[in-house]
């Protein structure tokens, strides 16, 4: 969880216009009105076809754990305005003080298959505490839901091969590198270099040894059999500090001497030059030395395009050790989720009434409603995903034989009709009831294997790097109705 890392009360974590709107709710008597917000995001990652959610373990672990600590107060205490004076009313610091969590959480378990402008949390509470979560779960959810997709890509590329996330050295700082180890791994890597993410999130570990290795002793053999002598178990040899090929042919030599000795030469590994025509190479002498199964890994900035052109080009290379295009999710740093207002409820028990953002960009419309999703599959994997309002809907497959309508918002004239009978499964599953979780956290193991069924159920053209299939996701016939009558009347009105 979040607060194992650092051990020390997270709940400033969060910007400061969070906070100063808490405190204008509190001075306006309105911190209790009911809100509902949509955590989402607008465009899936990496041009690609689909995003892998991640990050409600550290949610769920934030949640727990939030409260104001005496510090922080301290801390909020201190902040003064443009004139000098507090920032905030002790009255509302004793509040902070007492403030305890009571909203209604539902999320989209981790390792799901998600799609643009589908909501991966709902927060429904007081709307103060609706505020204060904001910035946290988009921290939480968007970087790790970004690395887990780009190694669900690279999973994807390497098929049955060994990947390994080599990044934390280059990762943006402690807790960028501890959250992509976690996000990778969930995301399809197999282990990872993070010794400390192995051990907090039950991650495995693998590596090998540096270039300074070598260069510590007097010649690469004499390097590569002490590193043998010392741990004959786990020899894996850095061949290119000098000679990628001559080094090759080091470790053959220390692999004879492992054989004598009862162990066995596991792999070599290229971190530079040619990697197609290296790993061709070494594979050759490799094999005429006899060490069939001595893998040969490469490293050196990879990422799914360079690893799609090695495979084609023939190269013989069974395990990839990805670092820094992984971790920092080189080719798009940002997921860009938002987290929107949706239903406000001014009075308890009272009507909703339903809220939404316009824009000059289409894309940037929000949509109104208690959103939920429903996802349609057959025998062959996933149809298509409907989100609809959980409230205003007639969705109960029990009591009507009518077609359920999706339709496309960004085309109108798209409708998809299904089958009452059709299955499916609805993505937002409760997490915290009145601020009591009620949710069973899977381990980590399980969330990875969840990433591989779902993706097996997607159709492959959606899962192409290049022009990948649009998968088809789309209001429900009355959800779509109400959101153009919100937006004709919000145009026609210029506000509320």
């Amino acid at each position: 969880m979040t607060n194992k890392l650092y051990g020390t009360s997270l709940s400033l974590l969060t910007d400061l216009y969070q906070i100063t709107m808490a405190y204008g709710y509190w001075k306006s008597n309105t911190a209790e009105k009911k809100a509902v917000f949509n955590l989402y995001f607008r465009k899936n990652p990496f041009n690609g076809g689909f995003t892998i959610a991640c990050g409600l373990a550290n949610v769920i672990g934030y949640i727990e754990n939030f409260g104001f600590s005496k510090k922080d107060l301290r801390y909020l205490r201190s902040m003064t305005g443009n004139d000098g004076k507090p920032l905030f009313e002790e009255g509302f610091l004793t509040y902070l003080a007492d403030l305890k969590l009571t909203c209604d959480i539902e999320a989209v378990p981790e390792g799901t298959v998600v799609f643009p402008n589908e909501p991966l949390v709902r927060v429904h509470g007081p709307i103060l505490q609706c505020q204060l979560l904001e910035t946290p779960l988009l921290n939480l959810i968007n970087f790790e839901s970004l690395i887990a997709t780009k190694a669900a890509r690279l999973r994807l590329v390497v098929e049955n091969d060994t990947l390994l996330e080599f990044g934390l050295r280059r990762a943006q700082g402690v807790d960028g590198g501890m959250t992509a180890s976690r996000a990778a791994y969930i995301g399809g890597c197999d282990a990872t270099s993070n010794v400390l993410a192995g051990k907090l999130y039950d991650v495995p570990v693998r590596g090998t040894h540096a270039h300074s290795w070598v260069m510590s002793f007097d010649d690469e053999q004499q390097a590569f059999d002490t590193y043998a002598r010392v741990l004959p178990n786990n020899v894996t040899l850095l061949v290119d500090t000098y000679d990628s090929l001559q080094g090759v042919r080091h470790a053959i030599k220390t692999g004879r001497m492992l054989e004598q000795q009862g162990h066995k030469l596991a792999a070599i590994r290229l971190d530079s030059g040619d990697l197609a025509y290296l790993s061709i190479e070494a594979r050759k002498l490799l094999d005429e030395a006899g060490f069939q199964n001595t893998a040969i890994v490469a490293s050196n900035d990879l990422d799914e395009t360079i690893i799609a052109s090695l495979k084609q080009q023939g190269s013989k290379i069974t395990i990839w050790g990805v670092g820094t295009k992984l971790v920092t999710a080189f080719d798009q740093p940002a997921l860009g989720g938002v987290y929107k207002l949706a239903a406000l409820q001014h009075e308890p028990s009272g009507p909703w009434e339903y809220k939404m953002k316009l824009s000059e960009q289409a894309i940037k419309i929000s949509t109104p409603g208690i959103q939920q999703v429903r996802r349609f599959r057959d025998e062959n994997g996933f149809l298509a995903d409907m989100i609809y309002d959980s409230e205003k809907n007639s969705l109960n497959t029990e009591t009507t034989d009518k077609p359920t309508v999706m339709i496309d918002p960004l085309d109108f004239t798209k409708r998809r009709r299904f089958d009452p009978k059709q299955p499916y499964e609805d993505l937002l599953v409760p997490v915290f009831r009145a601020g009591k979780r009620v949710y069973e956290l899977p381990n980590i193991h399980d969330v990875r294997a969840r990433v591989k069924t779902q993706l097996a159920d997607l159709q492959p053209g959606v899962k192409r790097f290049v022009n990948p299939h649009l998968y088809p996701v789309g209001l429900e016939k009355a959800l779509h109705e109400l959101k153009t009558e919100l937006i004709l009347k919000l145009r026609e009105e210029g506000e509320p």
